[in-house]
């Protein structure tokens, strides 16, 4: 996944935006005000650091080398994926989906229905 597509799936959520609070060149991918993406699209190596339920975190950094606890966030519910072609494009797309998902489902309830509507 190149850095453009990478933005593009992230901006493809329902309410999702891009913000730039840390500075020009880190993107953080948002709904309703909260983060589920945090990437430098201008890194080498590319990573992005996504949400994770804590029990299923465990499991992917065991089973893939280029997942790893998340870099200056909380490591027990975020994870940092190195995007470097090792990693299938569609697990990578379903890692940045649970992580928007995880986020949505811990907005409030009406908040959450607005988001379901088209």
């Amino acid at each position: 996944m190149t850095p453009d597509e990478l933005r593009t799936f992230c901006l493809s959520f329902n309410d999702a935006v891009e913000d730039f609070p840390f500075g020009p060149e880190t993107s953080v991918f948002k709904v309703a005000g909260k983060m589920f993406a945090l990437t430098a699209l201008g890194g080498h190596p590319l990573t992005v650091n996504l949400k994770c339920d804590p029990d299923l975190a465990v499991q992917l950094r065991a089973a893939h080398p280029e997942i790893a606890p998340g870099w200056h966030m909380n490591k027990r519910h975020w994870n940092t994926v190195t995007v470097d072609g090792d990693l299938p494009d569609r697990q990578l797309r379903e890692l940045i989906e649970d992580s928007y998902d995880l986020v949505v489902a811990g907005l409030p309830r009406a908040r959450r229905l607005r988001l379901d509507r088209p």
